[in-house]
């Protein structure tokens, strides 16, 4: 059973939320501010919130895609959960506003410590989160999810970590977001290749659908491409320390991942690699960036 319910969280996909907090920590670190304390409840606030987000999906689209998605890999096609049996639609649901009720609670902590901001952040997030999937919204749905996805799980993130843990609302803060947005943005967007004949079918005119599998490709790339750009850009517009270029080296994966998805794009089974690799690349380059952010510190570069 425990095993069922790890399943319908979908553990994995933490690393979108958890990897640009870990960043806006890093950069608090390097700019002379740290705390531990509102890092953890951080951690805690910002996992929970994904959580939810990733159970509210799965029970809106076992009434929409997921039913008649028979294309699904380990990456992409929900929790399968619902679908399998092993959990009742309202057991989802229920389970999700538990999540978004500890994020809330960690936002509200924020508010009592002297963070009043934090409700404003969070509840952006706890929105995005909520008005992806549910309706009367159902951005993802109409073309909007993948924007709301870059600022939730990027420059939202960096933005709220480095101003609980500094207790300042900082631009390059925000800005320093930007490449995990773009990352973050193609993990739901090849996701949603081996989705497309369910999701057209369900009516579910996500930006893929929309384009066609062809089309979506080069957006692909260049969501790939960007963060790679802009890391040297806010090199010199925020000051990032030169040790930052270290994280370039998670281009490899990038590259790869691009090459399998232009050549395989229309095999769901053979675009499995490139799903992975893009995770990894965004694992990859924020870990890079951040350590590159501690390290620079330490040793004074």
């Amino acid at each position: 059973m425990i095993k069922t319910y790890l399943k319908a969280l979908r553990l994995p996909f933490l690393a979108g939320s958890i990897i640009p907090l870990i960043t806006a920590a890093a950069f608090a670190f390097h700019r002379g501010s740290f705390s531990l304390l509102p890092l953890v409840v951080a951690i805690i606030g910002v996992g929970a919130l994904h959580l939810g987000s990733n159970l509210i999906n799965d029970y809106y689209d076992s009434k929409g895609s997921d039913p008649i998605n028979i294309r699904f890999t380990a990456f992409s096609g929900g929790s399968r959960v619902i679908q399998e049996n092993e959990l009742h639609p309202n057991t989802i649901l229920a389970l999700s506003i538990v999540f978004f009720s500890i994020g809330i609670a960690c936002g509200l902590w924020f508010t009592l410590w002297g963070r009043p901001y934090v409700l404003l952040i969070g509840l952006s997030g706890l929105l995005a989160g909520w008005a992806y999937s549910s309706p009367p919204f159902s951005l993802m749905s109409h073309g909007l999810g993948e924007t709301l996805i870059f600022f939730a799980f990027g420059p939202l993130i960096t933005l709220g970590t480095y101003y609980v843990i500094t207790n300042n609302l900082s631009w390059p803060a925000f800005v320093l977001g930007i490449p995990n947005g773009f990352l973050i943005m193609a993990v739901i967007w090849i996701n949603q290749f081996p989705d497309y004949q369910a999701d057209k079918k369900a009516n579910k005119k996500n930006l893929v659908v929309r384009l066609g599998l062809s089309k979506a490709r080069y957006v692909y790339s260049l969501m790939m491409l960007l963060p790679f750009v802009i890391i040297i850009l806010l090199i010199y517009s925020i000051e990032l320390p030169f040790l930052v270029l270290f994280s370039l080296g998670a281009f490899f994966l990038a590259s790869r991942a691009i090459q399998i998805l232009w050549r395989e794009y229309l095999s769901f089974q053979a675009i499995i690699p490139a799903q992975a690799l893009t995770i990894q690349t965004l694992i990859c380059m924020g870990l890079l960036v951040s350590g590159s952010l501690f390290i620079s510190k330490i040793i004074g570069v």
